[in-house]
């Protein structure tokens, strides 16, 4: 299949399975006499997993070694298994970072509440004076 075609069976653009072949994530494919990309069936496949473990937070790096171990046989699932770990690690310090920064805005915004003549903006202060330590 031609790549427009393949691009619309796997719902990405064809600048992504462009990127996705210079990245060694999706082969490169064997050209038509006329010079056009021609992809086999199994590409659709590929491009899908690849964008659904990239939902999953997985980074393109990640992605390859994911790939090539789904090539490979049952004792590749605990090096799976420790990749998605990993990830959810990632996950959980990211929330809590979130969380964190979530806390401090809703404590600026609070303060606003004070009297004008009680207060200038504590937003901009903090911004001001940096990271507390």
């Amino acid at each position: 299949m031609r790549t427009g075609e393949l691009a619309s069976r796997a719902g990405v653009n064809v600048q992504t399975l462009r990127y996705y072949e210079r990245r060694g994530l999706l082969a490169r494919p064997e050209r038509s006499p006329a010079g056009y990309r021609r992809y086999p069936e199994d590409a659709v496949d590929v491009v899908r997993f690849v964008k659904r473990a990239q939902e999953l937070g997985f980074t393109l790096d990640e992605i390859a070694d994911l790939l090539r171990l789904a090539d490979g046989g049952p004792d590749d699932c605990d090096a799976v298994r420790v990749l998605a770990e990993s990830r959810v690690a990632e996950i959980r310090r990211r929330i809590a970072d979130l969380h964190n920064m979530q806390r401090a805005l809703t404590e600026l915004i609070a303060t606003c509440e004070l009297p004008r003549a009680h207060r200038s903006c504590p937003i901009l202060t903090s911004l001001q004076e940096g990271p507390r330590s």
